[in-house]
């Protein structure tokens, strides 16, 4: 059942990642798959429909749900998908009361998070929204906000 789970996130990646403008050889890279595979997810072969059902049901869990699932599913592989397949935009600020301990940037799954000078800085471009860092994190610095689109 994973192998399936995994191929419907992957599907829908492929597909999302096309409408951006990626070629085939360039999704494949990004997904680690080979060409034919992503060739056929496009043209609706080798897959089960309730696979990708199943992957759009998990799309929309909540972020931190998302992430982990993903996650233990593929392990480093699952940050293009978390990025591609999420509906959902976040930015992350770090407030001056940042101590520079690092806690959040090993706890990010996302790789968003890196030290710079001493002190914490988001990625808001990969970051998933899970609040993993926040929970971690000892002086209560970082702020994870949704953003809307168009307000």
């Amino acid at each position: 059942m994973p192998k399936h789970i995994i191929s419907g996130l992957k599907y829908l990646a492929a597909v999302e990642l096309i409408r951006e403008g990626h070629n085939q050889k360039e999704v494949a890279q990004m997904l680690d798959m080979d060409r034919s595979t992503v060739s056929h997810y496009l043209n609706g072969r080798n897959i089960s429909w309730n696979s990708i059902e199943i992957a759009k049901l998990i799309t929309e869990l909540c972020p931190r749900d998302f992430l982990t699932l993903a996650y233990a599913l593929m392990q480093e592989k699952a940050r293009i998908i978390i990025k591609t397949c999420s509906k959902r935009e976040y930015k992350g600020t770090v407030k001056d009361s940042c101590i520079g301990c690092g806690l959040c940037a090993d706890t990010c799954l996302m790789k968003a998070i890196v030290l710079n000078d001493l002190k914490a800085q988001i990625d808001s471009n990969w970051c998933c929204g899970c609040l993993m860092c926040r929970e971690t994190c000892p002086t209560n610095s970082i702020e994870i906000l949704e953003v809307k689109n168009g307000f």
